[in-house]
């Protein structure tokens, strides 16, 4: 991707892709200071649309001109994407140009803190209902059962499920941190009879790629672009508009209820 570059900014781009990775792989399971990989493509793409902003040379960019990149970023962005492009430009300015951060105060985001949009328990129903296609449908009863983000319930391995205590192991969850959350009996029972239609040793959602006789041999768990694609169309023909694109991710689940959920 540098080649179509200028060589000096290639040359500074690949030298702070390179950086990130290596200090990435230094730590054990891919992790540099918190970073993931997908914090690690952000950081790259910041200082490419840094790049493209000033022609290319961004090695000594001083207050104003900053100043106007983010107040052009601001009016086009999400304050979150904003963010991303000014750690980026951190990491950047101090690993690979190796000068001081002497600009911590340029941008100041302001704290707000939303109540997430809730799918109630009627609606929900509704999305399982008119989701046809049984591992999605299973997915999104975890999902939405166990109070769980995307990432987590896709990454549910086997292992994971604790019968015996009735709990789930969720690893690597945001902030690379291991949780246990309640799994209630429903639950428990829908993944049982969901786990005999593929049969993998490991993977609790295996992809499809090969068809439901393939499953069993599956690398990887479903298609994450798949799902979220399946759950948008699905929530519109339910008529759900919520704010909140994570429709399908409430809060926990207990017994009570004709579906075994109930919103805390």
């Amino acid at each position: 991707m540098s080649s179509n570059f200028p060589a000096h900014f290639a040359r500074q781009h690949d030298s702070h892709l390179k950086h990130l990775k290596l200090k990435h792989l230094k730590l054990k399971h891919l992790k540099l200071k918190g970073l993931q990989p997908k914090m690690i493509d952000a950081y790259a793409r910041a200082i490419r649309h840094l790049g493209g902003y000033f022609d290319y040379r961004i090695d000594d960019l001083s207050e104003a001109q900053l100043t106007e990149y983010f107040s052009d970023l601001i009016g086009a962005h999400s304050w979150s994407a904003v963010k991303l492009d000014l750690y980026g430009l951190k990491f950047f300015t101090v690993h690979v140009l190796k000068k001081p951060w002497a600009m911590p105060h340029l941008i100041k985001p302001p704290k707000c803190q939303r109540l997430p949009d809730i799918v109630t328990v009627d609606e929900a129903q509704r999305l399982f209902s008119a989701t046809r296609v049984l591992s999605y449908r299973v997915l999104y009863f975890t999902l939405y059962s166990l109070g769980l983000r995307l990432g987590e319930g896709l990454a549910l391995k086997v292992s994971d499920i604790d019968a015996t205590r009735m709990r789930v192991q969720v690893r690597d969850a945001k902030g690379n941190r291991d949780r246990f959350v309640p799994l209630a009996p429903a639950t428990l029972t829908v993944l049982r009879r969901f786990w005999q239609t593929h049969r993998h040793p490991e993977l609790l959602f295996p992809n499809r790629h090969g068809g439901l006789k393939g499953a069993v041999q599956a690398t990887s768990p479903l298609d994450r672009g798949g799902v979220q694609k399946t759950l948008r169309q699905v929530a519109a023909d339910c008529g759900l508009k919520k704010r909140s694109p994570r429709t399908a991710c409430a809060t926990a689940m207990t017994k009570g209820n004709p579906c075994g959920t109930r919103l805390i």
